[in-house]
């Protein structure tokens, strides 16, 4: 069987950035599942995820466009020290919750300035070309109940 739309796969990886160090790997833990379609993986990976079958082994280079995209300046505010109360002592590469008017946002603090901190809310891969090594470990057929909630569930999907 072939991963196509309305399948799910389960893959191994590792994801290095381009000086070939390793950001994630699969390695020593279940398989990644995905369904197939849902925009569940970045859409490069995807796209070269179909027609694979089982046993499948090969490389993916993913341009920023088609991965975490570019870095959006707007995803960096500058904000008072003052508005991260409770908090000791604020360092760079810090992550918070910060609630925006579209709900909740990670954001990670990328330098502090006397009492301004600048914290970015852009995904940490936005700007990055990665490099997967993949092996295709199941395909199968989608489940009518993971088609209409758009993820897989049981075995290294979601569990409700």
């Amino acid at each position: 069987m072939q991963i196509a739309e309305r399948t799910v796969a389960l893959f191994n990886y590792t994801l290095t950035n381009a000086a070939g160090e390793v950001i994630d790997s699969s390695e020593g833990r279940t398989p990644l599942a995905y369904l197939h379609g849902a925009g569940n993986i970045v859409p490069g990976l995807e796209k070269e995820m179909t027609g694979k079958s089982v046993g499948d082994k090969f490389n993916v280079v993913v341009q920023p466009e088609e991965g975490y995209g570019m870095p959006n300046p707007i995803m960096i505010q500058v904000v008072p020290a003052a508005a991260f109360q409770g908090v000791d002592k604020l360092e760079v590469g810090m992550e918070f919750q910060a609630q925006t008017p579209q709900g909740p946002m990670s954001v990670v603090i990328a330098k502090i300035e006397n009492d301004e901190v600048t914290v970015d809310g852009n995904h940490p891969l936005a700007g990055q070309t990665l490099h997967f090594a993949i092996e295709v470990m199941e395909v199968r057929d989608a489940s009518l109940e993971e088609l209409a909630h758009g993820h897989v569930h049981g075995a290294g999907g979601h569990h409700h």
